[in-house]
């Protein structure tokens, strides 16, 4: 019996330490290396207590919106049922201070950081826009001379002009990788402090319980109303095969 207590107690212990998350690092902007080109995204998970979540959300939109920690962008803000997602864009020296500001009265839960390599995709554009300039430089050099009839200088104008216009389409989408290179894209998620605890935990179950009920029954309704159809019609075929059978069968049965 006291070997059973002790290795009760253990259980107990264990399940207990499970329920501790341990505090992540500080959230602190991640920067480029030296011939990298990296486009960095963080996950980071703060939990507060749910009365403060919706005065934090908004003390870091505004910090955001008034560029109170260099360049930052608002990009989706949710908000509901007790919790709150905002997902940002920001240069590294910022993510730090934001993320101590939204996180006032609570702590850094989680976070996770993940990086796209854009260095074929910014190589690629660079070499199409050398092409592109070149080809700009040849149709020039062709339009100066005199010899030009005014058909081809026409053709040639069309040509350029279609040419600045990829040109210009090449340059935006090198300023838009460029700015996901020099910035973090930053996503807050504000959970309650109890988000990780039993209680909640029984809470988030059961309304996923009465949530795949909900959608398993709707389904069933749906699945229902499509084959009655095809039941109502086969019923009537059901009962003249069953007679014709009959009257087959008897024929048979009168001819031995």
């Amino acid at each position: 019996m006291a070997w059973m207590l002790a290795l009760a107690a253990l259980l107990l212990a264990g399940c207990g330490k499970k329920q501790e998350a341990a505090p992540a690092g500080p959230a602190q902007g991640e920067k480029q290396h030296a011939g990298s080109m990296l486009a960095y995204e963080q996950q980071i998970r703060l939990l507060l207590p749910q009365a403060d979540i919706a005065a934090r959300l908004d003390a870091a939109r505004e910090a955001c919106e008034q560029a109170r920690f260099g360049a930052c962008n608002v990009l989706h803000l949710e908000q509901g049922d007790g919790r709150a997602a905002l997902s940002l864009r920001i240069v590294p020296d910022g993510v730090e201070p934001l993320v101590r500001l939204a996180a006032q009265g609570g702590s850094v839960g989680s976070r996770s950081i993940n990086a796209e390599d854009l260095a074929d995709a910014i190589g690629d554009n660079q070499r199409q826009q050398a092409l592109l300039q070149a080809q700009q430089q040849r149709l020039s050099e062709l339009a100066a001379r005199h010899d030009i009839g005014v058909g081809d200088l026409i053709t040639l104008g069309k040509e350029q002009a279609e040419l600045e216009s990829q040109l210009q389409s090449l340059q935006g989408t090198a300023a838009m990788q460029q700015h996901r290179v020099n910035t973090n894209l930053l996503n807050l998620d504000f959970l309650p402090q109890d988000v990780d605890s039993r209680s909640s935990r029984i809470r988030v179950s059961f309304a996923e319980m009465l949530d795949n009920l909900t959608e398993g029954t709707s389904s069933a309704l749906n699945a229902l109303s499509y084959g009655l159809p095809f039941l109502i019609l086969a019923f009537p075929l059901l009962l003249l095969w069953r007679w014709l059978w009959r009257k087959a069968v008897g024929r048979r049965r009168a001819s031995d």
